[in-house]
């Protein structure tokens, strides 16, 4: 067999090794498990490399204001249109790839707080002796919560706000924080705590997570790959395993 023909044969057999690429992520960690579930099916399936950086909200937003490189950002809906308006995420890239809610944990082991409707969750967050809340979307949505519940003043010097990128399950398991409240994704894998459950009725919101492409993305076609990828129907039971829903119901 000449020469061209065993290369053509190679690449007929492995076409995810051609122009395989690596492909830079920057992204919040409320979807990470799925995500890297998701991603590790993408790179067997296409051959391209995907390295990813997780951290909170707000260093995401510096590390995009300071100009670091990377081909595809993950954040809350909201801050990926933000980033658009500021020239770092193409327009029209926006892809919204799963949704989740707020809950509560507590340390592992300690007993569960009624929070199985507003008004018990409101007598579990005047007796708590510290509550955790983060500063991304789930924090700020907490805020705003206890205003809505008349009882900001009351319960604001038992706060305590994780820096940016430490989950508040952190706080909880080592005894910082009595109860906390972060996405259900990001509470539900977390070791030294207890998921209770999700906020009560009209208290909930679902925060969605979505992708965009960078505006200086050098990988911009694997990184559109990498989304098609992650947000296809087929991605649902991964999406749904972490304690997240899919972006649009399937």
């Amino acid at each position: 067999m000449k020469t061209s023909s065993i290369v053509l044969t190679a690449t007929l057999l492995l076409p995810g090794l051609v122009g395989a690429e690596e492909i830079k992520v920057l992204s919040t960690q409320a979807t990470q498990e799925a995500y890297l579930e998701l991603v590790a099916q993408f790179e067997k399936a296409s051959g391209h490399k995907v390295t990813t950086i997780f951290t909170g909200t707000v260093n995401v937003q510096k590390r995009l204001a300071d100009g670091e490189p990377y081909d595809m950002i993950i954040m809350a809906a909201p801050a990926i249109d933000d980033q658009i308006k500021l020239g770092k995420v193409v327009a029209g890239s926006r892809v919204d790839f799963a949704q989740s809610g707020t809950g509560l944990a507590v340390r592992k082991g300690a007993a569960k707080p009624d929070i199985s409707s507003p008004d018990a969750l409101k007598r579990t967050l005047l007796a708590a002796k510290s509550i955790g809340y983060s500063t991304g979307p789930s924090g700020l949505y907490m805020l705003s919560v206890f205003e809505k519940m008349g009882i900001a003043d009351q319960v604001k010097g038992k706060l305590k706000q994780t820096p940016s990128g430490v989950f508040v399950g952190t706080l909880i398991a080592n005894g910082d924080a009595e109860i906390g409240f972060q996405q259900i994704s990001e509470l539900v894998h977390f070791a030294g705590i207890d998921y209770v459950g999700p906020l009560p009725g009209d208290l909930q919101r679902m925060t969605m997570f979505s992708t965009g492409i960078h505006a200086n993305a050098k990988q911009a076609t694997a990184a559109r790959a990498l989304v098609k990828s992650i947000t296809a129907p087929s991605a649902a039971p991964s999406i749904r395993k972490h304690g997240l829903e899919p972006a649009s119901p399937l």
